[in-house]
């Protein structure tokens, strides 16, 4: 009867340890939906800003390689 308690016991244990993980699964789950969440509202707000800058300054957000030269050449 001994050994049936130890098994019983052990699987009780493994049991708890299961929950203990999916809580933390869940836990982190929770963590990388709200990163991903924040991470889609940031790249909203640094398209907005590049549209903005542009509109203010287009040549601010061109290449070298994209710029006009200057009227003297």
């Amino acid at each position: 009867m001994g050994e049936e308690n130890s098994m019983e016991s052990r699987l009780t244990d493994l049991e708890i340890h299961v929950m203990h993980q999916e809580n933390t699964i869940q836990e982190l789950n929770d963590v990388v939906m709200e990163q991903q969440r924040m991470i889609d509202l940031l790249r909203v707000e640094v398209q907005t800003l590049k549209e903005q800058l542009q509109a203010l300054d287009p040549s601010l957000n061109r290449l070298p390689s994209e710029e006009e030269p200057p009227p003297h050449y």
